[in-house]
């Protein structure tokens, strides 16, 4: 006997909408596949201070915009190569990124303690060799310059020569109480060419510094300091950071930079070895070596651009106070990270028990 016609159809529709259903599901299941393991956010370790609202406006709010991922902002002390160290042997992450110099990088490459990048094909491939390596992507680029106040400094210096000239060139000095780049200036004051600075000879450089020792009013230890010292007056000539230096211009301090014989250093971003997030976060820093976010990290810093196609996006008068432009950089020392990973620990023993002296 045939089957009620309507409990039939009632059947046939139930079926439908079951496996309608079923499909649907299966469907939105497949479209979150892909992004089930994508994550919602990654943290970056930055170094706090003005580098936390020039990352945000460059990098950080953008890449959420575009990506949907949150970057997390994480300051920590100067070259963090203990916590990666112990984050990858612990096998757990409290960065994903991680701003590093050069120096610190190659400590921790050493050891496999970071992931490569496998950006090619990005923006990453503009940046010159000197400011990348299969685990690095350098960022900015910092320089230490001979910064002085047209106040009190009559006759403008051009050198470390003219620092160390305390007859010619009277008034109050300040360095930085630290072997990295107070070496290599006392070797270039001393007529060192920056292409014979490395190795560094140590007997030469240290007594250069007896020389200019007792002229030396600051010996500063963090760039906030150096700000402080140049622009309240208590000097009136300082070796310091270009970054620092540019927001005593920017407040209104009468001073001038020298960047002749620069000191160049690059900062730059890494993956810790093992972090779950490593897929964002290799997108997270192929984004930031594109040209125009690094053009908007110069309008908050001063610390150059790694990418010389940001220049295309940057208006001259900024160009003018950035490390990497092309004028200052005929001139820059470029730091020798390798020589410092090599030499630091007995240059720091030096350096410590010459300033008690």
């Amino acid at each position: 006997m045939k089957g009620n016609p309507a409990m039939s159809w009632f059947n046939r529709r139930r079926f439908l909408a079951a496996t309608g259903a079923t499909v649907a599901t299966a469907a939105i299941n497949a479209l979150a596949a892909p992004t089930a393991s994508r994550p919602t956010s990654i943290t970056v370790r930055d170094a706090g201070g003005s580098y936390v609202d020039a990352f945000r406006e460059a990098f950080y709010l953008p890449f959420e915009a575009k990506t949907g991922i949150k970057v997390v902002s994480a300051a920590s002390a100067p070259e963090p190569t203990a916590q990666i160290k112990a984050m990858v042997e612990a096998n757990s992450y409290t960065w994903d990124v991680a701003l590093l110099s050069l120096a610190a990088y190659d400590q921790l490459v050493q050891q496999n303690l970071l992931a490569p990048l496998n950006i090619g094909g990005s923006a990453y491939d503009d940046l010159p060799a000197q400011y990348k390596r299969p685990q690095f992507a350098g960022v900015d680029v910092f320089a230490t310059v001979l910064a002085y106040r047209t106040d009190t400094v009559k006759r403008a210096p051009t050198s470390w020569q003219d620092f160390w000239d305390v007859k010619n060139f009277p008034g109050r000095r300040g360095l930085r109480s630290n072997p990295f780049d107070t070496t290599e200036i006392a070797l270039m004051a001393d007529g060192v060419p920056t292409g014979s600075v490395y190795p560094c000879d140590l007997d030469r450089a240290f007594g250069i510094l007896d020389r200019i020792r007792p002229s030396v009013n600051a010996w500063w230890t963090a760039g906030a300091q150096s700000t402080q010292l140049i622009q309240t007056g208590e000097v009136d000539m300082i070796a310091m950071w270009n970054g620092a230096a540019q927001r005593t211009i920017d407040a209104g301090a009468p001073v001038k930079l020298v960047w002749n014989q620069n000191i160049a250093g690059v900062e730059g971003f890494c993956i810790p070895r093992g972090t779950p997030r490593a897929e964002a976060a290799r997108e997270f820093i192929a984004f930031a070596m594109q040209p125009q976010q690094q053009a908007i990290l110069s309008k908050y810093m001063t610390y150059g651009p790694t990418n010389p196609k940001a220049y295309q996006y940057i208006d001259a008068k900024r160009a003018r106070a950035l490390s990497t432009n092309p004028e200052y950089q005929k001139t820059a020392l470029a730091i020798n990270n390798e020589y410092w990973v090599a030499n630091k620990d007995r240059a720091l023993e030096r350096f410590n028990a010459w300033r008690v002296k």
